[in-house]
């Protein structure tokens, strides 16, 4: 199953394989697993971003990408107020939206003083930013301990992502000592609230039984909640989890419902498991173009497996035109990723010494344009 994530969209899960728990630090709990044959073959204020390879269990929060101000000295580290929360603010806070304007044009240190300001006056959302420019570093030295002071503050005063912030940092043990129960507790309070992610990650928790007893039909209707937001990785993990019959009866077509949509939302492994539901018409019509198509998109996106599927489709001319110098390309690419395949390996034997220069020249330009972010 996916891992839990902060503001960015992180996760995987793989097709047709059972849950085995939650993630480590670097490999998902669902592994990868997709095989094919030799032969030839029959997706409030803060933006999200575009999903990426995760490096760990644990994603940080997002920084909105902005171009930084002028100021880039040391801010004092203010510790939040001392007296008794008050409730929520029930209209909008004139200084708290002052303070986020300040922050997206990357005045991270004029952000900091309005809102240092506006959670003077019991502002949940200033409580908020405060804490996440300590967690970020923004302008100033980053201070993990000091901005889960201010997320806890945030959270107690009822605002969501405070409390999904803070509960990333109890999860992770950053800032904090590592607490699993509570993060999970400030998830649900989230959660509760409609917030996508913390719905997300608590179906992660409720999956492995971390933080919450193991139960799979909570993590579904979680997890539900989560995909039909818009979170690709939980697309692709409801995808899986109809696929598994985890916490829901099997349904290869919700399956292949919500694996398409990932692929569509750009989830890289969702695109490989997702082409092979093409290629094999299992809960979607069967359709080698398309697949191919979505081989090609987790391809470029370096995932080793789609590399060599879309060799073994040019090999083969399953979806695309037959071309033995473009498989030998993406077989050349594939093996650079760790992908061996001894019998695409055969077919290829009989390439002239021409042509298989001219697939490791254009193995090679790849790789070049794939070291430097071009397409």
């Amino acid at each position: 199953m996916g891992k839990l994530i902060g503001w960015g969209l992180l996760g995987s899960a793989a097709l047709l394989v059972a849950a085995a728990g939650l993630a480590g630090a670097e490999t998902s709990s669902w592994q990868s697993r997709v095989d094919g044959p030799a032969a030839p073959l029959d997706k409030t204020k803060d933006k999200k971003k575009t999903p990426a390879a995760p490096d760990k269990a644990w994603a940080p929060a997002k920084v909105i990408r902005t171009t930084p101000g002028p100021e880039d000295k040391k801010a004092p580290a203010v510790q939040p107020p001392t007296k008794k929360a008050s409730a929520p603010a029930k209209t909008p806070a004139r200084a708290d939206d002052a303070a986020y304007e300040a922050f997206e044009q990357g005045l991270y240190l004029t952000a900091l003083e309005l809102a240092l300001k506006a959670a003077e006056n019991g502002e949940p959302q200033a409580h908020t930013l405060v804490g996440r420019i300590y967690a970020e570093g923004h302008g100033i030295t980053p201070n993990a301990p000091l901005a889960a002071q201010w997320y806890e503050r945030g959270a107690k005063l009822g605002d969501p992502e405070a409390m999904f912030a803070y509960a990333l940092m109890l999860a992770e043990g950053k800032g904090v000592d590592k607490d699993r129960t509570e993060a999970a507790r400030q998830f649900e309070a989230a959660a509760a609230r409609r917030h996508a992610l913390a719905n997300y990650n608590l179906a992660l928790l409720f999956l492995k039984g971390e933080g919450k007893p193991e139960n799979p039909y909570r993590a579904f209707m979680h997890m539900r909640f989560a995909a039909e937001s818009g979170v690709a990785a939980a697309q692709y993990d409801l995808g899986t989890m109809y696929a598994t019959g985890t916490g829901v009866d099997p349904n290869a077509f919700e399956a292949a419902k919500w694996i398409g949509k990932a692929a569509a939302a750009g989830h890289p492994e969702a695109q490989v498991d997702y082409a092979l539901i093409l290629f094999r018409g299992h809960g979607a019509p069967q359709d080698p173009e398309r697949g191919a198509v979505y081989f090609r998109r987790a391809a470029e996106k370096g995932i080793a497996t789609a590399q060599n599927r879309l060799a073994r489709c040019y090999a083969h001319g399953a979806g695309v035109g037959k071309s033995l110098v473009e498989a030998a390309k993406w077989n050349f690419i594939a093996r650079a990723g760790g992908i061996e395949d001894a019998a695409l390996d055969k077919l290829l034997a009989g390439l002239s010494q021409a042509d298989r220069a001219k697939a490791q020249l254009a193995a090679q330009a790849w790789h070049d344009r794939n070291a430097v972010g071009l397409e």
